[in-house]
């Protein structure tokens, strides 16, 4: 991505969302102090945003900060400079509801390379007086991975590939998708997906979850919500996430969680049934990052209309994504024909990994049976389901108990395949 639409997509608060869906939950320009010259160069707004982890048990940090744009010339290259500081002095009205998040100068640098590409340096300086953390999260987050340089920096470089690829028009797609326009429209509804995901798994947005007294580890954390605009479907959702370590490494579990062929091990997250791709779009250099259109190939004697799966895997080095909703074929077919997707209702599941090194008190690595733990994962569910069709209905127990037996048999099964995919690939090593 060249640097003038980097730009633009940080003066612009829906496009700066767009470009960061997993660390930007809502943003918005609360006034524009001055317009700059030139389009963007001089340019400083007065901005809010709500930043959050993918998970209930971190808390969102929210701000208000302003943020100026200005080309700078140095040494004989020319860097645009994106530069977010603090309001003390200018607004002392202003308060929030959250712990304090205070941005001190933080931002990046960028720099126009050959071939419209950006090198972009960041930096990230904040004041921060932090409610408790789940201690699953403690490290991830005290050690600045969770709002750090370096995560922002690797979310912006997956993304930047996504939107090169939904530029493009020689990537060769698989499957059924008719038309370049077909095929954005398809990413288009993806995106919509992921975004939705993200919010609704995160505290952002005062959002309240409740404990699950019976979880082992008090990582269970539930919420419902009403619902009754487009998008989504109508009604009361209720939605559970959980988070457990894991002794894998962050590619191993991203591997089979992405896989639909290897997703059928996973009674619990396939019903049983069959997955068979019918579309692909590949959309970074990796090949987990891509979008699918899967067919759900029920079984023969069933009665059940036949539905499709949207599905989008992505990863970097702050962690992975897959997430997925099912949509009928005639929503398909919409999105296809070149219709607005906004109105195709999506209540997607999904999965967050995070990387992790695991460090007892003493900085040495953990062990394990006589052996260092030198890698293992964060796995985050988040599981959403329509408990009624009726926004203003009760939540019941049952319901809540349903969702809780389902979220702890996911888990399980997932640990049950990566352990039974490590002995047999250890297996064959001693072989």
């Amino acid at each position: 991505m060249n640097s003038i639409t980097l730009v633009d997509a940080f003066v612009d608060a829906n496009k700066w969302m767009e470009l960061f869906p997993s660390i930007v939950a809502r943003a918005k320009c609360v006034q524009v102090i001055s317009q700059g010259v030139s389009g963007t160069n001089g340019c400083l707004q007065l901005m809010y945003a709500e930043l959050h982890m993918l998970s209930p048990l971190v808390p969102t940090r929210e701000a208000y900060f302003l943020r100026y744009c200005q080309q700078q010339n140095v040494e004989d290259e020319t860097y645009w400079a994106i530069v977010d500081f603090p309001l003390d002095g200018f607004h002392n009205s202003l308060q929030t509801s959250f712990p304090l998040y205070k941005r001190r100068p933080s931002g990046c640098l960028i720099l126009d390379m050959p071939n419209g590409y950006s090198r972009v340096t960041w930096v990230e300086h904040a004041e921060i007086e932090e409610k408790p953390i789940h201690q699953i999260f403690s490290h991830f987050v005290h050690s600045g991975m969770a709002f750090g340089a370096n995560r922002w920096l690797a979310v912006l470089e997956r993304q930047c590939e996504r939107v090169a690829s939904l530029m493009a028009t020689n990537i060769p797609d698989i499957g059924v998708i008719p038309s370049p326009e077909a095929r954005k429209n398809l990413m288009r509804l993806s995106q919509r997906m992921i975004r939705t995901f993200c919010v609704n798994i995160s505290s952002c947005s005062g959002q309240v979850w409740t404990a699950v007294p019976d979880s082992s580890d008090d990582t269970v954390r539930i919420t419902t919500r009403k619902v009754s605009e487009a998008g989504q479907p109508n009604g009361l959702i209720l939605c559970a996430v959980s988070t457990t370590w894991l002794p894998y490494p962050h590619h191993h579990v991203f591997d089979l969680l992405r896989d639909e062929r290897r997703r059928a091990q996973l009674e619990v997250l396939s019903n049983g049934n069959a997955l068979h791709e019918v579309a692909h779009i590949a959309n970074g250099s990796h090949p987990g990052n891509c979008i699918s259109l899967l067919r759900i190939n029920v079984s023969s004697n069933s009665s059940q209309h036949v539905d499709l799966m949207l599905q989008e895997s992505c990863t970097n080095k702050s962690g992975s994504l897959v997430v997925y909703s099912t949509v009928d074929v005639d929503s398909v077919q919409l999105a296809m024909s070149g219709e607005d997707p906004s109105c195709i209702p999506l209540l997607p599941l999904g999965f967050f990994i995070t990387p992790m090194e695991l460090m007892n008190d003493g900085g040495c690595k953990d062990e394990a049976n006589g052996h260092n733990i030198t890698t293992g994962s964060l796995l985050t569910v988040g599981l959403q389901v329509l408990a009624s069709t009726i926004p203003s209905a009760k939540i019941n127990l049952s319901s809540i108990a349903a969702i809780n037996n389902h979220l702890c048999t996911t888990v399980q099964q997932i640990s049950s395949a990566l352990s039974s995919n490590c002995v047999g690939s250890c297996n064959e090593g001693d072989n």
